[in-house]
C-alpha cells in the first residue's frame, strides 16, 4: 500500500502494494500520473504538516490519509493518556463525537430499504408520547425539526447529573416538561444534537432491538470494525484500547451523566477503522448505491457554501471537487472525517485533546486538494 506512518520507517514493499480491505463494486482508476514517486511525494508533505501540526500546535492524536482507495499516510502522535504516558497508535478508539452522526443515518437509511420505516413519517409513529407535531424522520436527518437542544434543556430538567441520562430519559422530559422548540418545523436549518438522538430511538423503535445492538450487527461487525463500539460504563476501564478524553490544558476529562445518550454521539472507532467504514461506503454492503447518493445529495439549504445531507455536511474544496464531511466536539475529543468521491480519498483524524489544532487540517485539504488555475477561474466567475 502506499503508507507511511510517523512512527514507522517507510517501507519500499509497502508503498507497491496495494490494500484492499472491502471487496468494492464502484472502483476509481488510478491516473498514470499518480506513480508510487508521487505517493511518496504526498505522503511526505502530509508527515511533514502533521508534524508541525504536533510540534508547534499541541494536536495530539491519530491520522488516516488515503488517495484512490489506497493508505498513503498514517501515524500517531502523543498520548492516549497523558498521566499514564500511554503512546497513541491507529488501533487505539476516540469518542467519535458528531461523526457518530452519519453510522446513525446509516442505520435510518438501512431500515427505509426494509420497509420498517419512511422517510416522511412522523416521528409519533415510533414515539407515541412526542410531544411535537408535524415532525418527521426527515427532518431530523437534515436538522430542520427545529427542536431545543437537549443538552442544555436536561441541565435544566434532569434531578440528579451523577445518574446517567439515557435517550428513553430525554423522551419522558420531552413529554413531561415539553421545552419550548427554536423553530416550527421544516423553517429553518439548525443543527440538531436532539434530532439525532431522536432518531436513534427511531432505530430502536423500528428496529425492535437496542440502538447500541443494531449498530454492532448490522454495521460494525458485517464490516469487521473490531474496535468500533458505543458508549457504556465499560469504555471507562478500557485503559490503553480506549484514548482517554483530555481538556485543552491537557488534564483527564472523566465522562459525564450525558454521555449515555446516544445517535448524535456516543460512538468509539479508530482511525483503522473508519477506513473500513469509508471503503465500504463505496459498495453496496450495507445499502444500495441508490440509497446512499440520496445521503449525499444535500437538501438545498445552503449555509456558508455547504448544504446537508443525511448524516454528512457537503461542500467544495479548492480544485472544485465536491466533498462529504463532519467533524466533531464532545467531552474531551474532536474528530474529522472527509471523504472526496472523485478521486476515492479521505482525511481521517482523530483526537483527544481539543485544543483548537484542528482547525489546521485545512492546512492538510490544501495538500490534498490543491487549487487549479481551472477551478480558480470557475470561484471567480461564479462570484459574478
Amino acid at each position: 500500500m502506499f503508507a507511511a506512518s510517523c512512527q514507522e520507517p517507510k517501507n519500499q514493499d509497502q508503498l507497491n502494494e496495494p490494500q484492499q480491505l472491502v471487496e468494492k463494486e464502484d472502483k476509481v482508476k488510478i491516473p498514470a500520473s499518480f506513480t508510487a514517486e508521487k505517493a511518496r511525494q504526498l505522503s511526505d508533505r502530509l508527515d511533514s504538516a502533521f508534524t508541525y501540526l504536533h510540534k508547534r500546535k499541541g494536536f495530539n492524536g491519530t491520522m488516516l490519509v488515503t488517495k484512490y482507495d489506497q493508505v498513503i499516510y498514517k501515524g500517531a502522535f502523543g498520548y492516549s493518556d497523558f498521566k499514564q504516558k500511554d503512546t497513541l497508535s491507529t488501533e487505539t478508539a476516540f469518542q467519535l463525537a458528531s461523526v457518530s452522526k452519519q453510522f446513525t443515518a446509516m442505520a435510518v437509511m438501512m431500515l427505509q430499504e426494509q420497509g420498517k420505516l419512511q422517510y416522511d413519517d412522523s416521528v409519533q409513529q415510533y414515539i407515541p408520547d412526542f410531544p411535537y407535531k408535524g415532525i418527521t424522520i426527515r427532518q431530523l436527518l437534515t436538522h430542520r425539526s427545529g427542536l431545543s437542544n437537549y443538552t442544555y434543556f436536561s441541565d435544566e430538567l434532569w434531578p440528579d447529573r451523577n445518574v446517567p441520562i439515557t435517550n428513553e430519559d430525554v423522551l419522558k422530559l420531552m413529554a413531561t416538561h415539553q421545552p419550548r422548540p427554536y423553530y416550527p418545523p421544516n423553517t429553518h436549518f439548525d443543527y440538531s444534537n436532539t434530532g439525532y438522538a431522536l432518531l436513534a430511538s427511531v432505530v430502536e423503535k423500528a428496529s425492535g432491538v437496542p440502538f447500541a445492538v443494531f449498530m454492532q450487527k448490522n454495521i460494525f461487525k458485517p464490516l469487521k470494525m473490531k474496535n468500533t463500539f458505543t458508549f457504556s460504563e465499560e469504555v471507562i476501564t478500557m485503559t490503553g484500547k480506549v484514548a482517554t478524553g483530555h481538556t485543552g490544558g491537557r488534564r483527564k476529562r472523566w465522562p459525564d451523566y450525558l454521555d449515555t445518550v446516544l445517535g448524535d454521539k456516543g460512538m468509539y472507532s479508530t482511525v483503522e477503522d473508519l477506513y473500513k467504514w469509508d471503503q465500504a461506503l463505496y459498495t453496496q454492503k450495507l445499502v444500495k448505491k441508490e440509497t446512499l447518493a440520496e445521503a449525499f445529495a444535500g437538501s438545498g439549504q445552503k449555509k456558508k457554501d455547504e448544504d446537508y445531507g443525511f448524516g454528512w455536511r457537503i461542500t467544495q474544496v479548492d480544485n472544485g471537487d465536491t466533498i462529504v464531511y463532519h467533524a466533531g466536539l464532545w467531552h474531551g475529543y474532536t474528530s474529522y472525517l472527509l471523504r472526496n468521491p472523485k478521486d476515492h480519498s479521505a482525511i481521517i483524524v482523530l483526537s483527544n485533546v481539543p485544543n483548537g489544532s484542528l482547525s489546521y487540517l485545512k492546512d492538510i485539504r490544501k495538500i490534498m486538494y490543491p487549487a487549479t488555475e481551472d477551478s480558480t477561474s470557475g470561484k471567480e466567475l461564479a462570484g459574478k
